[in-house]
């Protein structure tokens, strides 16, 4: 079992920044395919960025440019750094770790769906206001 706990959520107003993390229990961190998720009130969970045991990232366009995606794995620990934040960014975001190393015929990435996640934090708030 891998126990997931986020941290660094907030309220911050448009064009602000915000860190997340994401410390994860177990011996086994650096071999997990890592992902950020988020859900919006109504909306599904969405994809943000991912980051493979190698270190390669992948972003959902809406977020690229703005959004890094980093792992320190002797810390066993993720992070997002959020900057020029929206308001439509504003939703629960979620650390997730995935124990396949192939989903569908591909490599870890931001493809990969929510059912190709195995262990799942509690979530934390990132509100962004206008």
């Amino acid at each position: 079992q891998v126990q997931l706990v986020e941290s660094g959520g907030g309220s911050v107003q448009a064009g602000g920044s915000l860190r997340l993390s994401c410390l994860a229990s177990g011996d086994t961190y650096g071999r997990y395919c890592m992902g950020w998720f988020r859900q919006a009130p109504g909306k599904e969970r969405e994809g943000v960025a991912t980051i493979a045991s190698d270190g390669r990232t992948t972003y959902v366009d809406s977020v690229k440019g703005r959004f890094t995606i980093s792992r320190e794995n002797a810390k066993n620990t993720l992070a997002l750094q959020m900057n020029s934040l929206k308001p439509e960014d504003t939703a629960v975001y979620y650390c997730a770790a995935s124990v396949y190393t192939s989903y569908g015929r591909s490599t870890c990435g931001i493809q990969w769906p929510a059912a190709a996640y195995t262990y799942w934090g509690q979530g934390t708030q990132v509100t962004v206001s206008s």
